[in-house]
């Protein structure tokens, strides 16, 4: 993915509780031109630096501490302003994917908004 092409610097924010994970995470977004400005393992962590911080890309398990990925809670996931779904377990290649479209989404309405 060229990321720069979307952002001069992107900035991404990973919410996973799971340490292994995480770090992955943060090591494949930095493979594509990201900068991880935070790796936290609550979902109200999540919000409050994505609130402050308006990275240009949040991974956010839905899975944290309790929550789950049954049908009502995929569901409200799925009514969320994001530009990209993905479930674990994730191939690398599926997870790049996933990416390239969201940001791709997401420069197209920001593109719209501003006309």
């Amino acid at each position: 993915m060229h990321a720069d092409a979307i952002s001069p610097d992107p900035r991404a924010l990973i919410v996973e509780d799971e340490t292994l994970i995480a770090e992955e995470l943060r090591e494949r977004l930095s493979r594509l031109g990201f900068s991880v400005i935070a790796t936290v393992g609550s979902g109200e962590e999540g919000v409050a630096i994505a609130t402050r911080e308006r990275p240009d890309l949040v991974l956010m398990d839905i899975r944290l501490k309790g929550a789950h990925s049954d049908r009502p809670t995929v569901d409200r996931a799925k009514k969320t302003d994001h530009d990209g779904f993905i479930l674990k377990p994730f191939l690398r290649r599926e997870l790049q994917t996933t990416i390239e479209v969201a940001m791709q989404r997401h420069a197209r309405r920001v593109k719209q908004e501003k006309q």
